[in-house]
């Protein structure tokens, strides 16, 4: 159609001895080049992409947290850190005091980071706001498997990771 357009355009500019395009004629290519912008926007869907990239970040991290957690677990013949319960509670960030991370009923995670041993940081999630926590859920089940969620994940989708 916009092809059709554009001959027509380019006939009747012969036929034309003026050589300039008609007020219609310019709404008419405005108007198709419109529609088929709005067409590629919806086809695209940006925030449904963006969503989609915030939670491939949180499956990541979330992983990330789990094999640390795992790892000095196995170095140290099958304890867990100290904080991890069997309630979920969120995670509290690297560097935050151990007075805060109890004051605020966090999971305080600093063994898994000190010296840089398993983790440099604990990840934080792509939307977290929160000055304390880093946004991910920790707990333990009773015969001692370890769960690491991610409670803000978008489209409905839902994140853990049990070993």
């Amino acid at each position: 159609m916009l092809i059709k357009l554009l001959l027509k355009f380019i006939n009747m500019n012969k036929e034309n001895k003026q050589g300039a395009f008609t007020l219609l004629e310019i709404l008419l290519v405005v108007a198709a080049i419109a529609i088929l912008a709005a067409i590629v926007i919806v086809a695209i869907n940006p925030t449904k992409q963006l969503a989609q990239t915030k939670n491939a970040q949180r499956r990541s991290d979330v992983n990330s947290i789990i094999n640390a957690i795992y790892q000095y677990s196995i170095d140290r013949a099958g304890s867990l850190p100290a904080g991890v319960s069997t309630t979920a509670q969120l995670i509290c960030k690297t560097g935050t005091a151990t007075a805060t991370c109890s004051a605020l009923s966090l999971t305080d995670l600093q063994v898994v980071t000190a010296n840089e041993t398993y983790l440099t940081a604990i990840p934080v999630d792509p939307t977290n706001t929160a000055t304390a926590s880093v946004g991910y859920t920790v707990m333990r089940s009773a015969n001692g498997r370890v769960t690491v969620s991610a409670p803000n994940a978008e489209q409905g989708e839902t994140i853990s990771v049990t070993k």
